[in-house]
């Protein structure tokens, strides 16, 4: 079942006993169980009918004693069990998945993994319970999901200026949803996002950033490059060399992969590069054009180099700004 089915049978009073929510992706499942928190018992039914319990501080005796009351004046109650992959005697739950009360609505959240449906529990558990995966989404499905997000807050957004967002907030949900909200609060409905109101209300230049770095970089402007790493040097907290290499590494990755792409149908070079629109496929063209083959390999090593350096290794007594400059003069002169 789909977040958005869940959320609608949720709206309709159509309860499952059991509810397992699990996946790399917590954004899904803290949405969910905090729909279910906030809004299946009124505020007077929770005092009685409402309990939060969380893996690492319960066990399966415990929750299954809450599990099996009934609920006083309300048709329901709630149990929820946060952080369930951190409780050892999970699997013990077995007796009460058989035979769960179904005035009881217990949700297990399971976050940060798969949940391993081969046991016997496993097995039990997809027969018994509505089952959630929040799968972890890939990094060219991000700026997507900023669009649908926006669509959802009456707010559209121009693909650069999702990409922008995407590049510099990384693929943390929880973290993007919480920006766009700035977005959907101090703009009016209809607008379309752009990257002024990006630099005005998140905080992302749209001059500086690491996005228009590897563009700097790719096309070989000197100028252009050097100016934003001064502008990082500035302001290091926004701009922490690890988040810059990594981004780059993932660029100049990319880039390497066009050298075997150039025969491809431009159809095909999106799929496998996993870009979105033409406009940017250009980008990782014009770079492979500046950095032939070898030069590319050359690239990828040096940001190899200066990703153990960002984590302290051979760094010796450098600062985050040194290391900085060093690493982009060695790619404009691999």
């Amino acid at each position: 079942m789909t977040y958005p089915q869940i959320i609608k049978e949720l709206k309709a009073k159509k309860y499952s006993p059991i509810y397992l929510l699990h996946g790399n992706e917590p954004y899904y499942i803290d949405k969910i169980s905090r729909y279910v928190e906030e809004n299946v018992l009124t505020e007077g039914e929770k005092s009685f009918n409402q309990m939060i319990m969380y893996g690492k501080d319960t066990d399966h005796k415990t929750l299954i004693d809450t599990c099996s009351r009934y609920p006083m004046m309300a048709s329901h109650q709630v149990v929820i069990l946060k952080e369930a992959q951190e409780m050892k005697t999970l699997k013990e739950l077995l007796p009460y998945i058989e035979k769960p009360v179904h005035t009881t609505i217990l949700v297990i959240c399971f976050k940060h993994k798969k949940f391993d449906g081969r046991t016997k529990f496993g097995k039990l558990v997809k027969q018994k319970a509505l089952i959630f995966e929040s799968k972890k989404l890939y990094d060219n499905q991000i700026p997507d999901w900023i669009q649908s997000y926006l669509k959802d807050k009456k707010l559209s957004i121009s693909p650069s200026a999702s990409v922008l967002v995407a590049e510099y907030l990384g693929e943390n949900l929880s973290k993007v949803s919480n920006e766009l909200d700035k977005l959907a609060i101090n703009l009016a409905p209809g607008t379309e996002v752009n990257e002024k109101h990006i630099q005005e209300q998140i905080g992302i230049s749209k001059e500086y950033n690491v996005f228009e770095l590897q563009k700097a970089l790719g096309a070989k402007n000197v100028v252009k490059s050097n100016r934003i790493i001064n502008y990082f040097i500035s302001n290091p907290k926004k701009n922490p060399l690890v988040v810059v290499v990594g981004t780059l590494f993932n660029f100049f990755s990319k880039v390497y992969l066009t050298h075997f792409l150039k025969n491809s149908s431009e159809k095909e070079m999106m799929e496998k590069l996993g870009v979105r629109h033409a406009f940017f496929l250009k980008d990782y063209k014009l770079a492979a054009r500046n950095y032939p083959y070898q030069q590319s390999q050359d690239v990828i090593s040096i940001l190899k180099e200066y990703d153990l350096k960002s984590k302290g290794v051979d760094r010796v007594n450098a600062t985050e700004g040194d290391l900085m400059k060093e690493m982009v003069f060695k790619i404009l002169h691999a």
